[in-house]
């Protein structure tokens, strides 16, 4: 199972260069790279919890091919250890005018079971302007998952921005070691207003999230006593450098 979890990442990162094809000197020289949190903040829930979380990635490379890291995070300040902690590093390339390929790997240091993925996707911008990135996953055991995360910015003004998202997780295959039933497993919806200061560097933000277990992966969390479901009242900004 191994050998299947590691040709897959090989594959995935494959199929990005194989896409963007052979970089001119020109493209070689024109090096880009940058850092950008999409979400940085302090989360106070509906039961009195105390959380930190970022979503944010950090890239290197051209226009025709780019390393990311990417990384998710939930850290519970009450209990003193991360209730979520996810990293990805791929390779990323267009596909089309709208749209890149990625491939490469995950590694998730939740509670629990350490678990390395390799991961397959797309992300970019679906008509009406809506940022898609989804993700298909497998596992060093074998399990699949896939992931689909939406957002749309909503310009109230030229500096004030309401952004709507929505994450969901699907597996096909449940890992009950890690909490994790087949089928949908858990949604998070959110909705943040931003004002952006220094040319969309910084922008402060408020917001609400919501977060949901379903299924199996309910239940596994009914039996650990742990919550299926809870409101965030949110407060952070997003970085971009």
């Amino acid at each position: 199972m191994k050998r299947l979890f590691i040709a897959f990442i090989w594959m995935g990162a494959f199929a990005s260069f194989a896409v963007a094809g052979p970089v001119s000197a020109q493209q070689k020289a024109m090096l880009f790279h940058g850092l950008q949190m999409e979400e940085l903040e302090y989360r106070r829930g509906d039961e009195s919890e105390n959380l930190l979380a970022w979503n944010g990635d950090a890239f290197v490379g051209t226009d025709e091919v780019k390393l990311r890291l990417l990384s998710e995070a939930e850290y519970d300040k009450d209990a003193g250890q991360f209730e979520r902690l996810e990293n990805r590093l791929v390779l990323q390339t267009p596909i089309s005018t709208f749209f890149d390929l990625k491939g490469g790997a995950r590694l998730d240091t939740p509670k629990g079971q350490d678990r390395w993925y390799g991961v397959v996707g797309v992300t970019g911008l679906a008509p009406q302007w809506f940022e898609v990135d989804a993700d298909f996953f497998v596992s060093e055991t074998g399990n699949t998952s896939a992931r689909l995360d939406v957002e749309y910015e909503l310009l109230i003004t030229n500096r004030l921005i309401l952004t709507p998202s929505m994450d969901v997780n699907v597996a096909f295959s449940g890992d009950p070691e890690i909490g994790i039933g087949s089928g949908v497993s858990d949604i998070e919806a959110g909705a943040r207003l931003s004002y952006d200061l220094i040319d969309r560097a910084v922008s402060p933000y408020l917001g609400v999230v919501y977060e949901r277990k379903f299924g199996q992966t309910e239940n596994i969390a009914d039996r650990e006593g742990e919550d299926t479901e809870g409101w965030r009242a949110v407060v952070g900004t997003k970085i971009l450098f």
